[in-house]
């Protein structure tokens, strides 16, 4: 399924775009957990992005990395790619990316809605 087929619930995690700022600065990562989901948020330059917080290598928190426009896992350094959550070397799965929108109610994340069809 595409990402313009994906259907989305869609949380608010912040009142506002400069709630977020002040909460996760520029070049700082911070675990949300949201339905159930553990999701790494990330500020950079480029903006804001979420990503699923588990490693897809061996499961390590990845809002305990570092980054620059990516996330590196801290215990085997692997990268992924903020923006779509691609494993950057090509050593493991990727990670999930998840969508944000900013509106004036404030910033939200989208968690896709599993369909129980076949």
């Amino acid at each position: 399924m595409s990402n313009s087929e994906t259907s989305y619930t869609w949380h608010k995690i912040f009142s506002s775009e400069e709630e977020a700022k002040a909460q996760v600065p520029q070049r700082q990562l911070k675990q949300l957990v949201i339905d159930g989901h553990s999701i790494c948020f990330a500020h950079t330059f480029a903006g804001f992005f979420a990503v699923q917080d588990a490693c897809p290598h061996l499961g390590h928190s990845l809002s305990k990395g570092n980054y620059l426009n990516e996330v590196i896992c801290p215990w085997h350094s692997y990268r992924y790619n903020l923006d779509n959550g691609k494993e950057c070397d090509w050593r493991t799965r990727n990670a999930i990316s998840y969508p944000l929108k900013i509106e004036t109610e404030g910033l939200y994340v989208g968690i896709p809605v599993i369909s129980k069809e076949a």
